[in-house]
């Protein structure tokens, strides 16, 4: 599960980033800073989708400091805390799905529908970063690649100079980085096509793969 896991959650995150932008308004659910790139892209251009933005990172921040806070608590109880966490996420997710079906299509993103969609994502991908942070801190970043990528290059760099020695013993480095980002790459693409053949029936898929998530955190636990 420890390498299963993060590979899901990089294509969630793709994939969710990727559905977000293209059918919110250029709004980022999951690496929500790029967000102050839209929003002065909108205030130029005079298109819809600020006050989402505006919103997006208090609104991340706030999950997050929650997310902490629920993941101290329910470790002191003894609880399944990443079971619980991507509970919470299935949820937020679901629900996110559940309004952008109901009120599509978001043609006007400034208007209330699109950001209550957004931004239930926003807090939905929140607890993701969260529970990666706090619970799967040894693999790489699962909902922003350019670390990922500059970090991947590096070791790169330093096993063609032969500065570092190959890894020995279980998925190098290099492998797990490389498999994040494909994975990611993939969520993106997957997106992409979702939303062109099923419109906004596809923002029920990632409720579905992190119930996959869900299950595979509950083997690992049974």
């Amino acid at each position: 599960m420890r390498r299963n896991l993060p590979t899901l959650l990089s294509f969630n995150g793709g994939y969710v980033d990727t559905a977000g932008f293209l059918a919110l308004h250029g709004l980022f659910t999951a690496h929500v800073t790029g967000n102050f790139v839209t929003l002065g892209a909108t205030v130029v251009f005079g298109t819809t989708g600020a006050v989402a933005k505006l919103l997006a990172l208090p609104v991340f921040c706030l999950a997050v400091m929650l997310a902490g806070a629920m993941s101290y608590r329910l470790s002191e109880a003894g609880a399944p805390v990443l079971r619980v966490m991507l509970g919470v996420q299935v949820l937020l997710l679901a629900l996110g799905a559940a309004l952008a079906i109901r009120l599509g299509p978001l043609t006007d993103g400034d208007d209330w529908r699109a950001v209550a969609t957004g931004l239930t994502l926003v807090a939905a991908m929140s607890i993701q970063n969260a529970l990666h942070r706090l619970h799967l801190s040894d693999a790489p970043p699962s909902t922003l690649m350019t670390g990922t990528v500059t970090q991947f290059m590096l070791q790169l760099a330093d096993r063609f100079w032969k500065v570092q020695p190959a890894a020995s013993g279980g998925p190098s480095p290099l492998a797990r980085m490389a498999e994040s980002v494909a994975s990611f790459a993939a969520g993106c693409g997957a997106a992409a096509g979702m939303l062109r053949l099923a419109g906004h029936w596809s923002f029920a898929v990632p409720p579905v793969l992190i119930a996959v998530g869900l299950f595979l955190a509950g083997k690992e636990q049974g």
